[in-house]
This record gives structure tokens, C-alpha cells and sequence, in this order.
């Protein structure tokens, strides 16, 4: 249940977060609002490809090819996440969630907006979707590497 939770409350977050964005900016591109002048801006951007606006255009068929895979993972990681420790169940719910909010944008709306913007130290645009499927994959791997840590103590023990 509480990965459920996770899903659904990030995927919210991210869906309010677009909305509130697209309204403030009425829809135009570029509009930016400076968090934190010549550093963090909200900057209204409309990704019409995949990760960092790469393949602009082919949407339609990164859509179809998204499906597909969340289908699968959603089929596979079902079967399996009873295995899973806590924190890699929490990973792949974080990760869920940000494909589950990029997903939405796509089908809605035809392109994904963006809008987190490190203004000149970071040249890409993205969102918190994007951050919540890099945020779950950290929490995998520093997972992984801490269980392996910790069983190689205890075989030295």
C-alpha cells in the first residue's frame, strides 16, 4: 500500500506542478520566473521528444515504445517486487511515479513540459518527473551497494 502511495502522491505533485506552470505562464514558451536570479529559474518548456528534448518529433512513437516498456516493467516488477528489500521497492515506486507523470504529459498533451531550469549551468530544461526517476535510481543502487557492503562484513566476521 505505501508504494501505491508513493505513486499516486508524486505523480500528483508532478501533474500540479505542469499545471500550475503552464497556467502561470499562459502556455508560453520560454516564460521564466527567477527562483534564484542568474541561477534557478521556472521556465516554461514544452519537450516534444524524449529526455532533453532528444528526438523532437517522434513522439508518437517514443509514446508507443513507453507503453510498451511500462507495461512490461509493471508486469515483470509485479512478479518480483515481493523479493525486493524496502528501499528498492521505494526506488522503483519513485521511478514508477516520474514515468507514470511524463507518461501523462504525452498522452494528454502530446509533449512533455518542463520546467526546471539551472539557468547557465545546466543548458537542459526538466521536471520533477524526470528528477523522481533519477532520485529512485540512486536509492537502487546505493541499495544494492550498501546490501553488498554489508554481506562482505559479514563473511569477514
Amino acid at each position: 500500500m505505501l508504494y501505491i502511495v508513493i505513486i499516486v502522491l508524486l505523480t500528483v505533485v508532478d501533474q500540479v506542478v505542469k499545471y500550475v506552470m503552464m497556467n502561470v505562464s499562459g502556455g508560453q514558451i520560454g516564460y521564466s520566473i527567477p527562483v534564484i536570479k542568474n541561477f534557478f529559474h521556472l521556465t516554461y518548456v514544452e519537450n516534444h521528444g524524449v529526455i532533453f528534448g532528444l528526438f523532437e518529433g517522434k513522439i508518437s512513437i517514443f509514446t508507443v515504445i513507453s507503453i510498451i516498456l511500462i507495461l512490461y516493467v509493471i508486469f515483470t516488477e509485479f512478479k518480483n517486487f515481493k523479493n525486493y528489500t524496502k528501499w528498492t521497492k521505494i526506488g522503483i515506486s519513485i521511478i514508477a511515479a516520474g514515468a507514470a507523470g511524463n507518461m501523462i504529459d504525452r498522452i494528454f498533451r502530446g509533449f512533455v513540459i518542463d520546467m526546471i531550469d539551472f539557468n547557465g549551468i545546466w543548458v537542459f530544461v526538466f521536471n520533477l518527473a524526470d528528477m523522481y526517476v533519477h532520485i529512485g535510481i540512486y536509492i537502487i543502487v546505493i541499495d544494492y551497494v550498501v546490501r553488498k557492503y554489508r554481506k562482505k562484513e559479514l563473511k569477514t566476521k
